[in-house]
């Protein structure tokens, strides 16, 4: 069954899923990071250029010929993808995809509509009996 870890209070969504991206990586794992829209699939790309501050995370859309072989994919259709390590979910409604994943990283920010998507999520995953860990950003980094 999927693990889900909510992390919330983020101050920047992006940035926290490039944050928890780089540390996937560094532990070996693959990373889909799923997007609500083309220009947050191009937003988080730019962002992973500079993730670590001194490199940048492979990463390439769902599609793309090196999808296979790289590291992290950044898409807001991963329909097709073959891939079942992390995925990291920045809409704001519960990914269809997300039970074929082994972890799934759920990011609420301090926005208002963002909360209580995420609280909407976490009760759509608790009600179905899944294992959540949450990770209060405001306390600790990530």
């Amino acid at each position: 069954m999927t693990r889900i870890d909510f992390y919330t209070r983020a101050p920047n969504k992006l940035r926290t899923a490039c944050s928890l991206c780089h540390k996937a990586v560094s532990r070996g794992m693959r990373v889909a990071v799923l997007t609500p829209d083309a220009a947050t699939t191009e937003a988080v790309g730019r962002e992973l250029w500079s993730v670590p501050p001194t490199g940048f995370l492979p990463h390439v859309r769902a599609r793309h010929r090196l999808a296979g072989v790289t590291p992290v994919i950044v898409d807001h259709d991963l329909a097709e993808l073959d891939r079942d390590e992390v995925l990291v979910n920045l809409r704001l409604d519960t990914p269809d995809v997300f039970s074929r994943f082994h972890r799934l990283v759920e990011i609420v920010s301090l926005d208002e509509e963002d909360l209580v998507a995420g609280r909407l999520r976490y009760r759509f995953y608790r009600d179905r009996g899944y294992d959540i860990h949450s990770h209060d950003l405001s306390r600790s980094p990530t």
